[in-house]
């Protein structure tokens, strides 16, 4: 997929403006943009990262300032039109609690027994932390949801100082990057709830993957050291090994 530098500055300004004066929910993809070079189209796909919490809205705006294909939307997510939306789950894919429990609500709970039937049938049984499942949903502003696994379950242990929204984030772009039925992904603040990581660590490490995944920043070390510190940036209140 090649960037256009202009298609996605001109549709996040649209978006925030329909936002800002309509209070209207808005698929990006009716209005993506499409142009032509070389006759060929170029097609975009626009991430909006949605939340209610003020501090991780800000967060996400210092680390998202120049992505243009980023749009921040206060609010409810669940009220976000968009061709796939996000569930932070578990690796049990139990869907009865926070942020799953809306989505729940609002896709119907038949989408939770669906999930844990194909989370058993894979080879290990659960849906580790750093993968992702596609399943449709059958309702037409939100044909899919991407279930991607924050913790194995449901906890606040050891999450605030994990790169597990990292992994989530990475997981998440590569599966809607990949899926040509996805022109518009919702994305949660990951690791944010009942992991209680921190809002700016959740956004550094939402953004390193977004740097890696979507910008193809790709890792390259020479040294241990090298990834112990690029390890260590994404969480700084992570414990590593110094000696």
């Amino acid at each position: 997929m090649r960037k256009d530098n202009e298609s996605p500055r001109i549709l996040k300004e649209f978006y925030e403006i329909r936002i800002k004066y309509f209070r209207e929910p808005v698929r990006p993809s009716i209005f993506l943009v499409a142009t032509y070079h070389f006759e060929k189209m170029i097609f975009i796909m626009q991430i909006i990262l949605s939340a209610i919490e003020p501090k991780l809205i800000e967060a996400w705006k210092e680390f998202f300032a120049t992505a243009t294909d980023v749009i921040i939307a206060e609010g409810d997510i669940t009220k976000v039109d968009c061709d796939a939306i996000v569930s932070p789950a578990n690796s049990f894919g139990f869907m009865d609690g926070g942020l799953d429990h809306a989505l729940s609500e609002r896709l119907g709970w038949d989408l939770e027994k669906k999930l844990q039937q194909i989370i058993k049938e894979l080879p290990e049984g659960e849906l580790l932390v750093g993968q992702a499942l596609l399943l449709e949903t059958g309702d037409k502003n939100i044909p899919f949801l991407i279930s991607a696994p924050t913790m194995r379950i449901p906890t606040n242990f050891n999450i605030d100082t994990s790169v597990n929204a990292y992994l989530a984030m990475k997981a998440i772009l590569i599966k809607a990057k990949n899926d040509e039925r996805i022109n518009s992904v919702a994305i949660p603040g990951l690791c944010t709830g009942v992991g209680r990581m921190q809002p700016m660590i959740a956004a550094r490490q939402m953004f390193q993957a977004y740097k890696e995944i979507i910008l193809g920043e790709k890792m390259d070390f020479s040294t241990f050291g090298e990834a112990q510190k690029y390890h260590w940036n994404i969480n700084p209140q992570g414990m590593i090994w110094i000696h």
